[in-house]
């Protein structure tokens, strides 16, 4: 071990309070800590120092000591770690080390204890029509769980018989195990995290306090559901071992194509068809909704493939404003087909009065072709 000094290990100066120390060791030990240094040796050595460093500053006796002997004279007056003497400020060992790897651990060593366990969360997929989604639903589904076993009330023992207090962990589910001056917590292997054992289990249940079952449940669809979303219905997932607490079910909602709305948020998308004369002298159509009713829509005169007509009002509720999306309908020009004869030469005779203004998009597309023709044969 090095001869550096605790204060300079962890980064701190003399007068340095309790608080203050703490937090500096806190930052080191982590960076230091051999779990997020696997293959490093000198990362392990690293984190022994500042560990003494704090063992014996954070004790105001031995800081004294420290202070007035330096570090050779404390640790040759039998103080170190190795030594006895309440460090860590009075506190055990695996208490201040508890806290302090209460981030690096998932929590705070010795907090969870053993009990009965919560069920398990279920998963339903439901998918439903458009309309379903815009007007809401109430169905009834039928789901595979686990229900409480009858016969041991949840207790997983046979009658007769109850859980007993597991003798290896006490009943706390947990184990330790000295480590130095660290306490590490593992789960009992004896009750499994229980804290209980059951000598005789229930036959029904084979101990576990739980069977499967069918159950069917009423589900209130809101009107307004996105596709993906999903409902949590609390405690109606698996039963618990042991008489455990049940886990939730969540539902999963899908909502099927429609043949002629597509959806983003509130919104709908729809493309209607627009007969050419209508397109180009104007006129109104009918336009079905999602809440089964028909909108006219106004067609301007000279509406082209492509236009987008806004209903308001006519799209999905929301399920935060409770207001409505709007409708949006994309037009195309359809060109007419199976024409008579008659029909045809009128076309004809209309081609031939059409001038200029009459097809400004094509005129313009012809003459931008006409000038990169005459650009290409000047340049050559």
């Amino acid at each position: 071990m090095s001869d550096t000094c605790y204060y300079e290990l962890l980064g701190v100066s003399r007068d340095v309070d309790e608080k203050a120390l703490k937090s500096a060791f806190r930052k080191k030990a982590m960076k230091y800590h051999p779990d997020r240094n696997p293959d490093d040796a000198t990362a392990e050595a690293k984190f022994k120092e500042v560990s003494s460093a704090y063992e014996c500053l954070s004790d105001p006796q031995k800081r004294a000591a420290y202070n007035q002997y330096g570090r050779a004279g404390y640790e040759q007056a039998g103080m170190g770690a190795a030594g006895g003497g309440g460090g860590f400020g009075g506190q055990r060992p695996e208490d201040v080390f508890g806290d302090i790897f209460a981030d690096f651990f998932g929590g705070r060593q010795g907090g969870r204890r053993g009990g009965p366990a919560r069920g398990s969360d279920l998963r339903y997929d439901y998918e439903i029509s458009l309309e379903e989604a815009f007007e809401g639903k109430q169905a009834e589904i039928e789901i595979p769980t686990t229900e409480e076993c009858n016969s041991c009330e949840g207790s997983g023992a046979a009658e007769g018989y109850s859980p007993e207090t597991c003798t290896t962990c006490g009943g706390a589910g947990r184990v330790r195990a000295q480590q130095g001056f660290f306490t590490m917590e593992r789960t009992c292997g004896t009750c499994q995290g229980r804290g209980t054992i059951i000598k005789k289990p229930c036959k029904k249940c084979s101990g576990r306090g739980h069977i499967h079952a069918q159950r069917k449940l009423n589900i209130n669809i809101p009107a307004g559901i996105e596709d993906g979303q999903r409902i949590r219905l609390q405690g109606e997932g698996e039963a618990g071992d042991m008489g455990g607490p049940k886990g939730d079910l969540y539902i999963f909602v899908s909502i099927e194509e429609h043949e002629l709305f597509e959806r983003d948020g509130p919104n709908l998308y729809a493309r209607a068809p627009v007969p050419f004369c209508k397109a180009a002298l104007g006129g109104d159509i009918e336009m079905p909704t999602i809440g089964g009713n028909l909108a006219r829509i106004s067609i301007p005169e000279g509406a082209q493939t492509g236009k987008r007509m806004r209903l308001k009002g006519k799209g999905m509720p929301s399920l935060r404003s409770g207001q409505a999306g709007d409708l949006y309908v994309e037009l195309f020009v359809e060109t007419p087909r199976n024409l008579t004869s008659k029909q045809k030469e009128l076309l004809r005779e209309f081609s031939e009065s059409c001038g200029e203004n009459t097809n400004p998009e094509h005129q313009g597309f012809i003459s931008r072709v006409k000038s990169f023709f005459d650009a290409s044969a000047e340049a050559e």
